[in-house]
């Protein structure tokens, strides 16, 4: 049932995504709209386009985050990959199922750490610069 349900999502995703699907969907709301003065702009003729998007709506909603999800997890996984074949510290795998303030308090430190390391690197690159012109002095003199 779960693999049926994945490849129908799967289809409709991409389907509902084409350029000919919203000419399609823009042909309905024009023809629906010339028609109303055919029905009088009738509360029938409102219940139709009313009804019709909503019940579109609603299933989308659901197919959408279906496909969100599994694009989540498989990017995760991909990540949590990388994660573990690389010189990355493997306590990173799984910090998606923390909490909102575990992960914000990990970003913290990410970042902390990462602005010490390019003050390491300002701080190395400026000492180069000072001895290359300490040496083009001396050579000078």
């Amino acid at each position: 049932m779960e693999k049926l349900f994945t490849k129908i999502a799967n289809w409709v995703a991409h389907v509902t995504g084409l350029p000919l699907t919203f000419a399609v969907c823009c042909l309905i709301v024009v023809v629906w709209a010339v028609s109303g003065p055919f029905f009088g702009f009738s509360d029938t003729w409102q219940l139709v386009i009313n009804t019709g998007t909503t019940i579109i709506t609603f299933l989308m909603v659901f197919l959408i985050q279906n496909t969100q999800n599994r694009d989540g997890a498989a990017i995760q996984a991909k990540l949590d990959e990388l994660i573990r074949v690389s010189e990355g510290h493997n306590h990173f795998i799984g910090i998606e199922h923390l909490t909102e303030s575990e992960v914000e308090e990990i970003r913290d430190k990410c970042e902390r750490a990462a602005k010490r390391h390019d003050e390491q690197i300002a701080d190395m690159a400026a000492k180069k610069v000072v001895a290359r012109k300490r040496g083009s002095k001396k050579q000078a003199a």
